[in-house]
């Protein structure tokens, strides 16, 4: 399939973009690392020269109390430009387009210096943020100005302003967070004084002939956020104060409602640009879960856009673009929406990277350099970890053959693709099996490994994998007692009461599973959109209406069940975990903790709760205990002495985690002689 719309250049009248494609802004944390322009330069030229037609840097604060923390980067002085310069150079060297994001945190500022157009706390931080006072925001007015300046200076193309998510900028523009009696306060034309003031103090500061994106939130997500005829005010005004592209934005980072996780549908959200689109003429970007050149062509094409906004799909393959002008879409390795090594990182203070691509932010450190040494490699095991060892070493050179006792490539990934919101886990599993065959590694398929095949490998590397757990427990045999694995495979149909022994990762996607009462939501945007109450129609203001009551039906009735005391899923991802205990609770799972598991009979499931005795008349009870290592091989690999790696869960059998499993193979493979 070929791309013509999202391949097409772009005339902005004083430039031209080469395509469509906006990568999207995306904090790295290398932006406060010691070093971390020289990563962030390599980490950018690697997707100019990957093809996108404009990119977007992390936020950047127009001044010190904008900081997203206390260390955040912010460009203010004439001494920060030539950092930037690295980065700018980069990318040009490459035929690539850059502009910086000027992101002013508002009252999201992880520190005690924040402030916000009122004295409202946000939800999800700590720190009450001061009141700005007229003459402060005129001060920040000339903060913007002055950065993109430097910005201009330090040789980015444009700049993108950023009005949404939640930042200063949509603080203003919002109720919810603004209720001052100034100039700067009251309708919104009073309310828009503020971010129409930083464009045109903007554009005086750059002149005609450079880039100004405004990120306008075009669906708040939250009560007291703006309605559809201020959305299309908004965007009039901004035209008219000198934007070259209006960029999307939707909900606010304390908004209930999931935007970018991997259960969001594929461009749920790009009706909301089209909508706008009729109503002003720069050019609108569509974003949210656009992961795949098919979804971006189709959004051109339709005219629901004018560009289409990718953050985390050129983490997952910086090659993305280029890809798709080759027609070699099947070659792309695809954003799964998982957040783990992105967005969890980030609002961890940590250095992003990505699940299925660890390279990402690590181009400087972590590479596969070619090795002409002609030797081979065995990998057991074709689970994420052993997938991934088996093409990273064939790209380094070796010859390589791929034992799987089973007959299907993914372990893991195939069990987590059935969970509902998971189905992307299949785009990984197309992506590495694809990559086997055209890296040429022998795969052999209902082939358990033994020793004697093994000894005549250079290396070989063990990927076995994980086991789950049976927990010491008097009636663990019993018939009702069944493994999660059994129940994802459909070695067993589990009953309608149902128990969950452990409430990690695992015990909520197998509540999720059994729960579910419908064809997955994910696979059909109408669907979910209602389920989660969004009104794209904006028939009230913020597109937040009644969720669909049909969500909460259970097909099950399922209790889960830890040992720990804490709140049951506090180990879970930190920017999906709320998701996954919404959708839960919504259902109506019974969630206990601090039990003691007795034992299992025909009775069902006694435990101990709240130092009282309880029998849970349960059909069946699913073990999601966590697991251990399967490390059956190793005894005859030991007698035989032969050398070996271990890598993934068949290394260190913690909860299942193919972000770990990944960069270890990574890792692995390039140390290998």
């Amino acid at each position: 399939m070929s791309f013509p719309q999202m391949l097409s250049p772009l005339d902005l009248g004083f430039t031209t973009l080469k395509n469509r494609v906006l990568m999207g802004s995306m904090h790295t944390g290398l932006e406060e690392e010691k070093g971390g322009f020289d990563k962030l330069a390599a980490f950018f030229a690697e997707r100019a020269r990957g093809g996108v037609g404009l990119i977007v840097t992390g936020g950047i604060s127009p001044n010190f109390r904008g900081r997203v923390a206390p260390h955040s980067a912010q460009l203010s002085f004439p001494w920060q430009v030539s950092k930037h310069r690295k980065i700018t150079d980069a990318v040009h060297k490459e035929g690539g387009k850059i502009a910086m994001q000027l992101l002013h945190s508002g009252r999201y500022g992880y520190h005690p210096f924040n402030v916000s157009a009122s004295k409202i706390k946000a939800p999800i931080n700590p720190f009450k943020p001061s009141k700005l006072s007229a003459r402060q925001v005129r001060g920040t007015v000339r903060d913007y100005a002055n950065s993109a300046r430097l910005a201009q200076k330090a040789g980015y193309d444009g700049v993108e302003i950023m009005g949404s998510e939640g930042y200063l900028l949509n603080q203003f523009l919002c109720t919810r967070t603004n209720n001052r009696t100034d100039e700067y306060g009251g309708d919104i034309e009073a309310r828009a004084k503020f971010p129409l003031d930083v464009v045109r103090s903007v554009r005086e500061a750059v002149g005609e002939k450079f880039i100004i994106i405004f990120r306008l939130s075009m669906l708040d997500l939250v009560e007291g956020g703006n309605d559809w005829d201020e959305v299309v005010q908004l965007a009039k005004w901004l035209e008219q104060a000198g934007v070259t592209i209006i960029n999307t934005g939707i909900g606010w980072h304390e908004a209930r409602v999931p935007t970018i996780a991997t259960s969001v549908p594929r461009a749920a959200f790009s009706g909301i640009t089209e909508r706008l689109r009729s109503e002003v003429s720069v050019p609108l970007v569509a974003t949210n879960r656009i992961n795949t050149p098919e979804v971006a062509e189709e959004i051109l094409a339709s005219g629901q856009a004018d560009m289409v906004s990718m953050a985390r799909p050129l983490l997952a393959d910086a090659e993305f673009v280029n890809k798709a002008a080759r027609n070699e879409a099947e070659d792309i390795n695809i954003c799964i929406g998982c957040n783990q090594g992105c967005l969890d990182h980030t609002f961890k203070l940590k250095r992003a990277t990505c699940l299925v691509n660890p390279f990402a932010c690590y181009e400087t450190e972590l590479k596969l350099e070619a090795n002409a040494s002609g030797k081979s490699v065995a990998v057991v095991g074709a689970g994420p970890a052993g997938m991934a060892s088996a093409c990273y070493a064939a790209e380094r050179g070796f010859s390589v053959t791929l034992f799987e006792k089973s007959d299907t490539l993914g372990g893991q990934f195939n069990l987590a693709s059935k969970i509902p919101g998971k189905e992307e886990f299949q785009a990984s599993l197309a992506y590495f099996t694809q990559r086997l065959e055209r890296l040429g590694v022998k795969v052999c398929l209902n082939t358990p490994a033994q020793a004697d095949s093994l000894k005549s490998f250079d290396h070989v590397i063990v990927a076995t994998g994980v086991t789950p757990r049976v927990p010491k427990l008097d009636g663990a045999d019993h018939a009702k007692v069944v493994t999660y694995q059994q129940v994802l495979s459909g070695e067993v149909e589990v009953g309608r009461k149902v128990a969950l022994m452990g409430a990690g990762g695992i015990g909520f996607d197998m509540g999720e599973f059994l729960s579910e009462a419908h064809e997955s939501a994910t696979l059909h945007p109408q669907v979910w959109l209602k389920q989660w109450g969004v009104d794209t129609q904006y028939q009230v203001g913020a597109g937040l209406t009644e969720r669909d009551s049909t969500a909460f039906e259970s097909a099950r009735e399922i209790t889960l069940l830890q040992r720990k005391t804490t709140k049951p899923g506090k180990g879970l991802g930190k920017t999906t975990g709320w998701i996954h205990r919404a959708v839960l609770t919504d259902r109506g799972v019974t969630m206990l903790s601090g039990v003691d598991y007795l034992k299992v009979d025909d009775a069902g499931l006694h435990i101990r709760h709240e130092d009282q005795d309880k029998v849970l008349d349960v059909d069946h009870v699913v073990l999601c205990t966590g697991q251990e290592s399967n490390r059956g091989l190793l005894p005859e690999l030991e007698a035989a002495q032969i050398p070996y790696v271990m890598v993934g869960g068949a290394e260190l059998a913690a909860e299942l985690d193919a972000k770990r499993a990944i960069r270890q193979a990574a890792e692995v493979v390039g140390s290998l002689n």
